[in-house]
């Protein structure tokens, strides 16, 4: 049997062509300001980003970074927990969260998810302890978890509940934006995400200021005067030429937000009668931001091989959870133990989700999965 026809319309999974050329002229602008001032690190444009960023999140304190990953480990050195202190996160979620907790000096604590791909107070089972320091809760794909039902879990156990924020940038749950209704939020700007540098660079969002003002100390190798040390740091800085791109973009946000969210409504509505593809859900009381549009289907891997072959940039976030990854065998879990997310796992599809594209775009899009998911 031939092969199902290339599609007439090429879909890349992301396409950040068209948010470049709306900022290209203000960042260029931008760009030749700083070379004029010479204030690469730590220049007004990295404190205009840092208070605007947070009045954008709802409020508090933002400190800018050199990455995602630096943002969460700094988040969690913030809270000077013991060394060893076991934290929790949700075993669905790109390695990095776990990284994060391991170079902070704490141990990973794995979980499963909901069905909705995230942590709840249900899912952690029986996973907390006497030992649990820290709670990290994964905003995957666009959304916020169920910070309510963490909190219920957690209340009056002294446990500190931290977000894992990259993918989530102006989503809001019960009206509130991330790193609001817990000691903080890390989120990572690589160029994919919804507020995407041009290059790695990360921020941590919290509202308490002294928690702020550690990790800036953390940041800059523990110093918040010149030559004075006051802890064991690291090199870790938002420099100013990625603060004036976040900046430019960060403008623009919330408008790019309402193209992802119209992109989805039409990836619902034409999907509505496609059995096979089971759509993704918006938990009530959440904004979604639509980082990715995630769909699950039978024989997965078999549906993505047809639509890259039909011209369909689609991708799998992610195809194997952190307690299956060979690097992190040492702790000690096993096939079976998680099922939701390992079930997930091999279901999961990404679709092309960014904002700009086209109604005939996702059309092409739904087209190959019908014919790939018929097949």
């Amino acid at each position: 049997m031939n092969g199902p026809v290339a599609s007439t319309i090429g879909v890349p999974l992301v396409d950040l062509a068209v948010q470049h050329a709306q900022i290209a002229e203000e960042v260029a602008a931008g760009f030749r300001e700083v070379m004029a001032s010479s204030a690469y690190i730590d220049g007004e444009e990295v404190h205009a980003f840092e208070r605007e960023f947070a009045a954008f999140s709802g409020g508090g304190f933002c400190v800018g970074v050199a990455n995602g990953t630096d943002a969460l480990e700094l988040l969690l050195r913030s809270q000077e927990l013991p060394e060893g202190a076991e934290v929790l996160l949700p075993t669905n979620s790109f390695v990095a969260t776990a990284e994060a907790v391991v170079r902070a000096g704490l141990r990973p604590v794995l979980t499963d998810c909901t069905d909705d791909h995230l942590l709840s107070g249900d899912t952690m089972g029986d996973r907390l302890t006497g030992a649990t320091g820290a709670v990290i809760a994964v905003h995957l794909f666009g959304q916020q978890a169920d910070m309510g039902s963490i909190a219920a879990r957690l209340a009056g156990t002294g446990i500190a509940v931290f977000e894992d924020a990259a993918q989530a940038q102006g989503a809001t749950r019960a009206g509130c934006g991330v790193g609001q209704q817990s000691a903080g939020a890390a989120t990572s700007f690589y160029p994919g995400k919804n507020l995407g540098a041009y290059g790695d660079a990360g921020a941590v969002v919290t509202p308490d200021e002294g928690r702020a003002d550690r990790i800036r100390c953390l940041g800059n190798h523990g110093s918040a005067a010149k030559y004075v040390h006051t802890a064991v740091g690291v090199n870790s800085r938002l420099d100013t030429l990625q603060a004036v791109v976040l900046r430019a973009k960060l403008r623009r946000l919330a408008t790019w937000n309402d193209e992802r969210r119209r992109a989805a409504r039409l990836y619902e509505t034409l999907l509505a009668d496609v059995g096979e593809v089971r759509t993704p859900r918006t938990l009530p009381g959440n904004e979604h931001v639509w980082h990715l549009y995630v769909v699950e289907v039978d024989d997965r891997d078999h549906v993505l091989e047809e639509l890259h072959r039909a011209g369909i940039g689609a991708g799998v976030h992610y195809p194997t959870p952190i307690h299956l990854q060979p690097g992190w065998g040492h702790l000690g879990h096993r096939r079976g133990e998680f099922p939701v997310a390992e079930r997930h796992a091999s279901r999961i599809l990404s679709l092309p989700m960014f904002p700009g594209i086209t109604d005939d775009q996702i059309g092409a899009v739904v087209s190959a999965l019908k014919d790939a998911v018929s097949r």
